[in-house]
């Protein structure tokens, strides 16, 4: 695969890349920060970075392939391993007193618990996967046609494994099952809208991948 991917075409992953990692980190970091919804619910900021992670493995899978697209979920996984990590290595080291003021702070954003934690990283894990597989599993059925269909029909499915793995993980036995449902639905529902919404941007970043010839798919071989 390497000989085929001109250093053009290796540029462009690498950004790729650079947008993926960047928008999985924001998505987990600032995602702290929630904003009222309707009827009383609430959303996380992180609803804006989401649709990108996922939306990125399906236009780096449709132009350079499955393998490409599952080595973007492969440095999603180390990625976030490596920064619990350091996370729990930096909230357990010891506050010099001048540094103090901020301690009750930024143990609150980093001390992240082991449940959270696991919770997070096996939700993603499972989604990501899932998304690529689906993905080209319509690919298959479709063939080049209706990337639109086949990147959001992926998405439904793996937005809801996202939500659904990651809410039962974290709060089994802490709420209701009911209410964790209820959890799990409107946060599902609306990262799904906002990857139709930008569904009109991955058009865009596959006509950039692709080039102004507008080439197929790199090498067909490697989505096998």
């Amino acid at each position: 695969m390497e000989n085929t991917l001109s250093f053009q075409d290796q540029k462009k992953i690498f950004i790729c890349l650079t947008l993926y990692i960047t928008s999985l980190f924001a998505a987990n970091s600032l995602g702290i920060k929630i904003m009222p919804f309707i009827l009383g619910t609430h959303l996380s900021v992180s609803i804006f970075f989401f649709p990108v992670i996922f939306i990125m493995t399906d236009i780096i899978g449709e132009v350079y392939g499955k393998k490409i697209s599952r080595l973007f979920v492969l440095s999603g996984v180390i990625s976030i391993l490596l920064f619990l990590l350091y996370s729990f290595v930096s909230v357990v080291m010891p506050w010099s007193d001048e540094g103090l003021w901020a301690q009750i702070g930024y143990n609150q954003i980093f001390g992240i618990t082991a449940r959270m934690s696991i919770a997070s990283v096996l939700a993603f894990v499972v989604a990501q996967y899932q998304d690529v597989f689906t993905f080209f599993f319509f690919k298959k059925k479709f063939g080049n046609k209706y990337f639109w269909l086949r990147s959001n029909l992926s998405n439904i499915w793996s937005q809801f494994l996202d939500s659904g793995i990651f809410m039962l993980v974290a709060f089994l036995g802490i709420y209701p099952i009911g209410t964790i449902f209820m959890m799990i639905i409107p946060w599902w529902i609306f990262k799904v809208l906002m990857g139709f919404l930008y569904t009109p941007i991955s058009y865009w970043g596959i006509h950039i991948l692709r080039g102004n010839n507008n080439k197929l798919n790199i090498n067909e071989n490697t989505s096998n």
